[in-house]
């Protein structure tokens, strides 16, 4: 693929925001080396992998790749039997903790997931943590400037004798320090340290009263850092343990460098591995920011872009366009007046097909088809050239000569305002012929252009299409919508007369123009109309069959809910007929027991009047029931609808006012309070009670516990943002978020403070350690935040 056109259709754009988004230098590189390919068995591999990252980032969260930098040379100079520096084996260190984020990371998707077994699962399952050697770094390295005095057992004697002559050196100066006559004659009471031994800050004109070496002066001269003679032989003593020090750290890196050069193979492994899953999960962030999608790829040369919109625009303001291109017709021919998206839209074609190529995904909808090239020509802008003797003209035409010398039928070819700059008719003209010439070479091209016979040329030659970006003129503006199959009206009559133009101006310039290209424009005028109208007619026939949908799903729906409530109501109502005629039997058979039992001789008369008397009490209580269930819901009566926490109700079936205490459940049932009594009854056996007034005619706001806590719970966040607060102020802050959360019934909450120093972290936790009802607290797994954050979960 040729630079000038990367350059042209402002690709270079394009991977440089790419590159944006990768962490390691390498995989910067690599983006910004991106370039179209040709094979499209290796772009569609790019794009699978690009979409498998994406879908793991919807999934699981980003992966950041932070850590990964070049360790190939230090890998060579362990191959060669050299010893790293502490700065190396940290950097493999940070590589070794990007390779166990990158394997935690994939460990999320279980195994019937379809992401376990894509296309970047190889390159997750070759990676390997090489946790030994991590720790082994980690536990004696703490910065790139401090080794750990348990690195080794003789490092920590070492340091040991160290802090002990230290402090025999600091007893024996102190003492110097606190001698009256020595302090008069030092200039400082301190104790200094000069080319790593033991001074003390003696004025200039008593050096011969403190006996010692002279290590150094201060710029003025009148004050000199003497080692007194009593700790000369301590320094000497503390010196030797410095060297010794320095040797046995040594000794400690090249022990880590051995080891580290035994897994020196899988590292150069994880390296690579991490760098290209760095390049591609940049590329699917990349295609998150801009909504990008993996369109279908084809070797017939047919572009098919749905809803496409150019990724360097405002992505809220950009209107998407639909173009095909290779079907029906090979050439496109768009016109329109000036600023109305022409440009914009073959530029869009043009980079889309370059991003596609480069495995990229392209700001379209979904099912965009595009074909594979293996050359885009495009003549866009103003080529002049002051260097050369150019004109605008002999600058297009010298391009237009280098694109017909190479072009062939696997090529896309875009030109704007073709053969523009010169006369209009000679220039129409050159314009027919070198579009016929692409034509019959198989190519497919877009271009814009002003001329009104290129229209002519397209509507009367088989295989060219006409197109047009939508013009307001009733407004002036463009809609930048790409219509194909249209060709375009300049409109720079109605322009200029919405300006302000004279009457008899534009009417002189009508009457300048030939009959035939007068016709011409009508026409185009009155297909513009049509299509308008055609367009309004089709909108609002999509509009009601929406509508008669809509209205057929909800009639369907209705039906379903009284068929189900129709066999509910059918079955409930065989349930108690069965009820009624079991207890029907059953007393049928105790009264006919009770017969016999009684009808013998000598039965006692009391004992069957108490039976007859208990079988009038059940009927007496039947005929309660049927009463009761006639009489006690007053006629008229609407079940509550809306009931909130506090209102007044009347309970039905008690007679009673109480105060609604829950929401109803799913079957209606909720909790009233009625004066100390709480009970459990159901919305239908409730009336709602209009609100009682005071003598004044001022009502009070009615201020229930219930209230605060819906109040509550429907304002309070899960979650509390403390980074860049001081701790005074996050604290005050934290203990009222807790309080209100805790009030709303909140299960747990999420505070963020942020990584930092560990301040504002440590003041949060120990905040939460003091309040009762917090029951638990942990810092935030990996995609909750991790260190940066502390999940809180209440009693």
């Amino acid at each position: 693929m040729n630079e000038k056109v990367l350059k042209t259709l402002e690709y270079n754009k394009i991977i440089e925001q790419l590159a944006e988004y990768a962490h390691s230098e390498q995989a910067k590189a690599r983006c910004l080396a991106l370039r179209p390919i040709t094979d499209i068995a290796e772009i569609e591999q790019l794009q699978l992998q690009t979409k498998d990252a994406l879908n793991r980032i919807f999934k699981s969260g980003s992966l950041s790749f932070s850590g990964v930098s070049n360790i190939t040379d230090s890998l060579k100079r362990l191959e060669i039997g050299g010893s790293l520096s502490t700065i190396e084996l940290l950097r493999i260190c940070s590589l070794l903790e990007a390779a166990k984020r990158a394997k935690a990371f994939s460990r999320t998707a279980t195994e019937d997931d379809p992401i376990a077994s894509d296309s970047l699962a190889g390159f997750f399952s070759d990676i390997e943590p090489l946790t030994p050697l991590y720790d082994e770094i980690r536990r004696c390295i703490l910065s790139e400037d401090e080794i750990a005095d348990d690195a080794s057992s003789t490092l920590r004697s070492i340091r040991r004798s160290m802090r002990g002559m230290n402090d025999k050196i600091r007893a024996q100066m102190n003492a110097m320090i606190n001698n009256t006559t020595t302090r008069s004659y030092l200039q400082d009471t301190v104790i200094t340290m000069r080319d790593g031994r033991y001074c003390l800050p003696v004025k200039a004109e008593a050096k011969s009263q403190v006996p010692g070496m002279i290590h150094d002066q201060s710029s003025t001269g009148s004050t000199l850092f003497i080692e007194p003679m009593a700790v000369v032989n301590l320094n000497n003593e503390y010196k030797e343990l410095l060297l010794r020090e320095q040797d046995e750290i040594e000794v400690i890196l090249a022990n880590l460098s051995n080891l580290t050069g035994e897994y020196a193979l899988q590292l150069q492994t994880d390296y690579q591995i991490l760098t290209e899953l760095d390049f591609i999960f940049a590329k699917a962030s990349y295609a998150r920011e801009y909504n990008g999608v993996a369109p279908l790829f084809n070797t017939e040369g047919r572009i098919r872009i749905r809803k496409g919109r150019h990724p360097l625009l405002d992505k809220k303001k950009v209107v998407p366009i639909d173009v095909h291109l290779g079907e029906d017709f090979n050439l496109l021919i768009v016109t329109g007046p000036n600023t109305g998206g022409k440009t914009v839209s073959l530029k869009t074609v043009g980079l889309l097909t370059l991003m596609g190529q480069a495995g990229l995904h392209i700001p379209a909808s979904e099912r965009s088809e595009l074909g594979i090239f293996e050359e885009v020509f495009a003549d866009i802008g103003d080529e002049q050239s002051i260097e050369q003797s150019l004109s605008t003209f002999s600058s297009h035409m010298t391009n237009i000569i280098h694109i017909l010398d190479q072009v062939n039928d696997r090529s896309l070819v875009l030109f704007d305002e073709l053969c523009a700059g010169t006369d209009p008719t000679e220039g129409a003209a050159l314009a027919i012929s070198i579009l016929s010439k692409l034509h019959l070479y198989g190519a497919r091209i877009m271009a814009t252009t002003h001329y009104s016979e290129l229209k002519v040329y397209a509507l009367s030659t088989p295989g060219v299409e006409n197109a047009c970006c939508e013009f307001d003129v009733d407004t002036l503006s463009p809609t930048y919508r790409l219509l194909i199959g249209i060709p375009g009206k300049s409109n720079a009559f109605a322009i200029s007369s919405k300006l302000g133009l004279g009457e008899d101006l534009i009417e002189d310039a009508k009457g300048r123009i030939s009959e035939s290209d007068e016709n011409f424009e009508d026409l185009l005028a009155d297909l513009e109309k049509s299509r308008i109208t055609i367009e309004k007619e089709q909108l609002e026939i999509n509009q009601y069959k929406q509508e008669i949908q809509s209205l057929k799903e909800a009639l369907e729906q209705k039906q379903e809910r009284l068929d189900s409530s129709r066999d509910k109501i059918l079955r409930e109502a065989n349930e108690q007929a069965y009820n009624i005629i079991k207890e029907a039997k059953d007393l049928a058979d105790e009264t006919i027991r009770n017969f016999n039992k009684y009808g013998k001789a000598n039965a006692p008369i009391s004992e069957m009047e108490k039976e007859r008397a208990k079988l009038r009490g059940k009927m007496d209580d039947a005929s309660k029931k049927i009463t009761d269930r006639k009489s006690g819901t007053p006629s008229g009566h609407k079940v509550p609808k809306n009931l909130r926490v506090g209102d007044s109700v009347k309970v039905i079936s008690m007679n009673l006012k109480g105060t609604v205490h829950s929401l109803p459940n799913a079957k209606g049932d909720l909790y009233v309070q009625m004066g100390i009594l709480r009970s459990l009854v159901n919305i239908n056996d409730l009336i709602l009670l209009e609100e009682e007034t005071a003598p004044t005619g001022k009502k009070f706001n009615k201020t229930g516990a219930g209230k605060i806590k819906m109040s509550k719970s429907a304002s309070v966040s899960t979650e509390i943002n403390l980074i860049g607060k001081t701790t005074d102020e996050a604290i005050a802050l934290l203990d009222k978020y807790l309080d209100d959360a805790y009030l709303a019934h909140l299960p747990s909450v999420r505070i963020v403070h942020g990584k930092g120093t560990g301040a504002l972290r440590n003041a949060v936790q120990a905040h939460l350690k003091r309040l009762k009802y917090v029951k638990s607290f942990h810092l935030g797994e990996f995609g909750e935040g991790d260190a940066g954050v502390t999940i809180a979960e209440f009693k």
